[in-house]
């Protein structure tokens, strides 16, 4: 389980890997590095003292499909949830659903929880609340203690 980079990371464990964890939560993680890196670029107005920046940071764009977990959907071996706020402004809500969509056209377990009205932090204890809620379900229901 993991928040941003370790929500991509949780993605990339069972995805770019296999055999290791029993499910995974990303909470507003990044799926897809070109999509992520041509967003920021985008935003920034196409600063090419931004995309160098971007570049030095994620290595070559040619290379982003090879470690974009949504590209290697089909080869999820675990239950995924996938939590993600919709007013979002650093990691956009778009990269939670381009995964579910993913794992949904590769038939693999997923669920998404989408959080109206939450940033990137989950600022609302509310909100944090039900992610947590979820998370726990989706672990005990499939890493349960022994």
């Amino acid at each position: 389980m993991g928040a941003s980079y370790g929500g991509y990371a949780a993605l990339a464990g069972v995805t770019l890997q296999q055999g290791f964890y029993r499910c995974a939560v990303s909470v507003a993680g990044v799926s897809d590095v070109k999509l992520q890196y041509n967003t920021e670029l985008s935003e920034s107005g196409r600063s090419m003292t931004m995309g160098r920046s971007l570049r030095e940071q994620l290595g070559d764009p040619k290379d982003y499909d090879s470690i974009s977990p949504r590209r290697f959907a089909v080869q999820a071996d675990a239950p995924i949830l996938l939590v993600h706020g919709k007013d979002d402004t650093i990691v956009p809500f778009s990269q939670s659903s381009v995964m579910a969509d993913a794992l949904k056209d590769a038939g693999k377990p997923y669920e998404m929880v989408v959080l109206k009205q939450e940033d990137h932090w989950l600022s609302r204890g509310e909100t944090r609340k039900q992610m947590l809620s979820a998370a726990m379900a989706l672990v005990q229901k499939h890493n349960p203690a022994d």
